[in-house]
């Protein structure tokens, strides 16, 4: 059991490294915020440039051209500061840590945070043009498009996070090969299963239309053979450190 000193001194570290963290969402925030604007116009050019001619996007609430942006903005400072917050978490975590964790922690925590960045900028450079033109082609004759500018806000960012985390695909698998819940050779025998659960989570996540559904489930299910490779590679490390340990 941990003296109450100690336990003490590890609730102000907490207490610092949190502070430190949402420090750096609010400077980030406090550089963009002037910005704001120019932000939700960049967000909102893929579907600008599907909306048939002298469609344009609309604001139902009254304050929305105002939260709108903001809103935007604040979650943009977050995703920006993400390497920042990861690192106060490291420095917490990392005394508490044997080497042989350090050394999958910390490839680990860098290779989540760009994985996160690779799913968002997939999202909106290739799955936005093509679904937003699916949606804006569909639509009944007679039916004019004036999408809200919240409501489109909502949407990509459900989009971004459902993106994210789905990249995040390689950092699991390895965390349960290190681990020993799984082992490559059962992923890899697993893998119908897993090719019906990506279009599965891929229906799931993104609009009922096909081209987005398979957008997401293609690439989960290639960042999971990927993730079963770098899983191999950590176990057999282990495996190899082990008997080192032991002498």
């Amino acid at each position: 059991m941990a003296e109450p000193n100690s336990l003490i001194a590890h609730l102000i570290e907490l207490r610092g490294r949190v502070l430190k963290a949402v420090v750096s969402v609010f400077v980030v925030f406090l550089c963009l915020v002037y910005f704001a604007q120019d932000l939700y116009h960049w967000l909102a050019t893929p579907l600008l440039d599907t909306l048939p001619e002298n469609a344009q996007m609309i604001a139902t609430d009254v304050a929305s051209p105002f939260f709108a942006p903001f809103k935007l903005t604040m979650v943009l400072s977050f995703f920006i500061a993400i390497p920042v917050v990861l690192f106060q978490i490291w420095g917490f975590v990392a005394p508490g840590l044997y080497r042989n964790e350090k050394r999958l922690v910390a490839p680990l925590l860098f290779s989540s945070t760009l994985l996160f960045y690779l799913g968002m900028a997939f999202a909106y450079y290739v799955v936005f043009p093509l679904a937003f033109s699916f949606f804006t082609s569909v639509a009944p004759e007679g039916v004019v498009i004036n999408t809200d500018i919240s409501s489109y806000l909502n949407f990509v960012l459900k989009i971004f996070f459902a993106f994210g985390l789905a990249f995040e695909i390689p950092v699991a698998v390895v965390l349960m090969c290190w681990t020993g819940v799984t082992t490559p050779d059962k992923l890899r025998a697993k893998r119908p299963y897993v090719i019906v659960g990506v279009f599965v989570v891929g229906m799931l996540l993104t609009p009922p239309d096909i081209i987005s559904q398979t957008l997401l489930a293609i690439p989960m299910w290639i960042l999971y053979e990927f993730g079963i490779v770098i899983g191999g590679i950590y176990t057999r490390k282990k495996e190899e450190q082990e008997p080192q340990d032991e002498l």
